[in-house]
């Protein structure tokens, strides 16, 4: 959410960030009416009450002095009818002005890129080498079946379209990976492991932005008011909600692994087979909490963790800065990991590490009090994956795959798999 603030101070620079994220800037407008009348009825009600408080105080005065009080005790009820109307009125105007803003998406940072499309992305740098091989790479849904280690149509005859099943030294793959990033992001680079929970309120949908601007692509539980979550993004970044750290606490970092589950509504043509977008995957999730000075450093930090584990898995991939068109309603700054698969002839995302400043820490409630005694602040939060099962599996393989249809299995995972290969 953005900080009220911004429109009042800088209503241009706000007009410029939403058209730049392709929302309508007449919300500026919207909001600061919004803002005028809500900061105009509040010093109408504070006069009425302080009135109010005024006779309340004559009326015994008077009657004391035996002196007429009626003319004051209706001016005290048309008052307190003037009140009641004035807080009706003032929690429609900030009820519609807090749904105005939780939909408003954050304002881009001035080094993200201005775009509309996928195509204005910046590519950042890229590592690796793609692959030569003396035969047509196949994609990952037929190595997979031929190795019994994929099954795709007995997932679909038990949960419909959009899901997978991993069977053998394919589902052996998946822990080992999982369990080798948990490891390294907590012995390396500074994290806690949290197991949270699968399930959780709509009020902590809406302090990371899924809700209630991306309903339609989360499940909501029918009885009750749960919904399955996308990413642990949701918990791991909640965890904090409604709190006020110590700066000597910062920097915070959790890491988990959950499932997510998403709707994927609508078409994706060929992107869509296999294991490359379904509605339930495994992933791996990094969360930051930083200080306003530190969070752009801590972003950079946080997409190094991500790629370090391609660069170890020896796969080739590419960082892009997202332009302000492609990016999430709800990050400022955005980098998008691409793995290259070579069956499908494609870049597929594994990670997506986003700065979101202090637009999630409004709607969380989650505050630092600084070091020098000052205020408390609003924290900024970071995310990325670290990463998501389904497409770096895909990755691996696909880039790995040999003329007779095995898999090589990388070295770094020699030990942990108790394999060097996938064999039918």
């Amino acid at each position: 959410m953005l900080d009220i603030a911004l429109f009042r101070e800088h209503p241009d620079r706000v007009r410029e960030g939403l058209s730049a994220k392709g929302s309508d800037p007449a919300v500026v407008d919207q909001v600061l009416r919004y803002d005028e009348e809500r900061r105009a009825l509040v010093g109408e009600i504070e006069g009425h009450r302080a009135r109010r408080n005024e006779i309340s105080k004559q009326i015994p005065e008077r009657a004391k002095q035996k002196l007429p009080i009626e003319d004051l005790k209706n001016e005290s009820r048309t008052l307190g009818d003037r009140i009641t109307v004035g807080d009706a009125r003032l929690a429609q105007i900030e009820s519609e002005l807090e749904s105005l803003l939780l939909v408003t998406p954050n304002l881009p940072h001035p080094t993200t890129p201005r775009g509309r499309t996928p195509e204005e992305n910046v590519v950042t740098r890229t590592w690796g080498e793609k692959r030569s091989y003396g035969f047509e790479p196949k994609g990952h849904w037929v190595l997979g079946e031929e190795l019994g280690i994929l099954e795709i149509p007995r997932a679909v005859k038990i949960s419909g379209s959009g899901f997978y099943a991993l069977k053998g030294l394919g589902s052996k793959l998946e822990r080992v990976l999982i369990g080798w990033m948990l490891d390294e992001h907590t012995r390396m680079n500074g994290y806690t492991e949290f197991a949270t929970p699968h399930l959780v309120l709509r009020k902590t949908m809406i302090g990371t932005g899924q809700l209630p601007k991306h309903e339609e692509d989360m499940y909501a539980i029918a009885k009750g008011e749960h919904y399955l979550i996308p990413t642990a993004e949701v918990t791991l970044t909640n965890l904090l909600c409604d709190e006020i750290l110590d700066e000597a606490q910062l920097p915070i970092r959790h890491v988990g692994h959950t499932p997510c589950y998403r709707q994927e509504a609508g078409s994706y043509g060929k992107e869509s087979r296999g294991m490359s977008r379904v509605h339930q995957f495994n992933k791996v999730e990094m969360v930051m909490f930083e200080t306003p000075e530190n969070s752009y450093v801590a972003h950079e930090e946080l997409t190094r963790h991500a790629t370090w584990f391609l660069e170890q898995l020896g796969l080739p991939y590419r960082v892009l800065n997202l332009c302000t068109g492609d990016m999430s309603s709800g990050a400022a700054k955005c980098y998008d990991i691409e793995v290259w698969a070579p069956g499908m002839n494609a870049w597929l995302e594994v990670s997506s590490c986003s700065n979101f400043e202090d637009y999630q820490a409004r709607r969380a409630g989650i505050r630092y009090r600084p070091a020098d005694g000052g205020r408390p602040r609003f924290i900024h939060t970071l995310n990325g994956s670290g990463l998501a099962m389904p497409r770096l599996i895909i990755a691996l393989l696909e880039n790995y795959q040999r003329e007779d249809g095995s898999i090589e299995i990388p070295a770094v995972l020699h030990d942990r798999m108790g394999a060097t290969e996938i064999r039918a």
